[in-house]
């Protein structure tokens, strides 16, 4: 272990700049998966496609979660070679994929970092094999089943990593949990804004907090500091410095959805359009706008330059760039209060989440 100094590790640094601990979240992915493999081969091989599909299905993210859990340990005093972390820490790659394989389903989207998402590459295998009944609801319900699995597997992960007096599981499970039920809260607010016939940034920005923000940022970072026994007084100050910074992540994420290069973000330019999100760049468009004709052009293929030109000529893009950079000032100032050593770990990765290109 590292040298501690008041409870805290000395010359630690940005979980960015770690390539250590991403390979190791990397290899636990891997090792679970293998695990399942052999335990679910005992069902029947059938069931080998599918946990094939979630191992394929989790390679590749950027690993966010998994930095900001680790960065948290770190602040709460955790030692940065304590390997228990990484396994912990993995299992929001599983949370995720759950998430993100159910809302593909729901929003109805073809690809996922560039290849097909799930329901439409199993609707594919289903055509290829000559399979009878009906190729799409065979992918649809091969989705619902993957996106169940992967939030099982995330709970198996977190309570499976060895425990001593050092390793602080029953606070860190507080938080685990509030983070699974948020980001359903979340998704169900998410869908209900579809069914409204208005649209209001703040109820947006609702959606944002709950279905992103929290458990992107501040869950991960609370559960990594509890973790490592952090104080109340640690959490509620990562809690200051991760909700703007959650809400600045997804408002990025919202922009790159209509302005993104494809060939970066591994989905076709303009795909929240097509989709009718309700994002809060569609509020701000519509305030500035004429609404009537922003949502006529909303969730149609033919009309996504039409609608992404009319977005940008109302100043909504600039709009939502300006609250990004004041979420990133409101998170600066809140981590510069946490102190050098917070500012070290977190400021890098804090930057990169919002000024990123995918």
């Amino acid at each position: 272990m590292r040298a501690r100094h008041h409870g805290i590790v000395v010359g630690v640094t940005s979980p960015l700049d770690d390539p250590t601990f991403r390979e190791s979240v990397g290899r636990e992915l891997v090792r679970f998966a293998d695990l399942q493999r052999r335990r679910l081969a005992e069902v029947d091989d059938e069931v080998a496609g599918l946990v094939d599909a979630a191992a394929d299905f989790v390679g590749g993210g950027k690993l966010l979660r998994p930095l900001f859990c680790y960065a948290g340990w770190l602040i709460g005093g955790g030692a940065p070679d304590d390997a228990r972390i990484a396994r912990a820490a993995s299992a929001f790659e599983w949370l995720q994929g759950s998430a993100l394989v159910h809302d593909d389903l729901m929003d109805g989207s073809d690809t996922r970092r560039g290849r097909p998402s799930v329901h439409r590459a199993f609707e594919q295998t289903h055509r290829n094999e000559g399979r009878v009944g009906d190729p799409e609801r065979f992918g649809e319900q091969v989705a619902v089943l993957l996106g169940d699995l992967l939030l099982s597997w995330a709970d198996d992960v977190i309570r499976s990593v060895p425990q001593d007096a050092d390793w602080h599981l029953t606070g860190a499970l507080a938080y685990w949990n509030l983070a699974k039920s948020e980001v359903i809260a979340g998704q169900y607010l998410d869908i209900v804004a579809q069914t409204r016939d208005r649209l209001d940034a703040d109820d947006a920005l609702r959606v944002v907090r709950f279905k992103s923000a929290k458990y992107t940022v501040e869950r991960p970072l609370h559960i990594g500091a509890a973790l490592a026994g952090a104080s109340p007084e640690l959490i509620e100050g990562l809690s200051a410095v991760a909700l703007p910074l959650g809400e600045a992540f997804q408002l990025r994420d919202d922009v790159l959805g209509v302005f993104g290069d494809p060939a970066t973000t591994g989905k076709p330019t303009g795909d929240d359009l097509r989709e009718g999100k309700r994002t809060v760049l569609i509020a701000r468009a519509a305030e500035r706008s004429d609404a009537r004709r922003l949502f006529s052009l909303l969730g149609r293929d033919d009309t996504v330059e039409e609608l992404t030109a009319l977005i940008d000529e109302s100043g909504a893009r600039a709009d939502v760039e300006a609250e990004i950079g004041r979420l990133e000032a409101r998170s600066d100032a809140a981590l510069a209060a946490l102190g050098d050593h917070a500012v070290a770990i977190l400021g890098p990765l804090a930057r990169a989440t919002t000024r990123r290109v995918r």
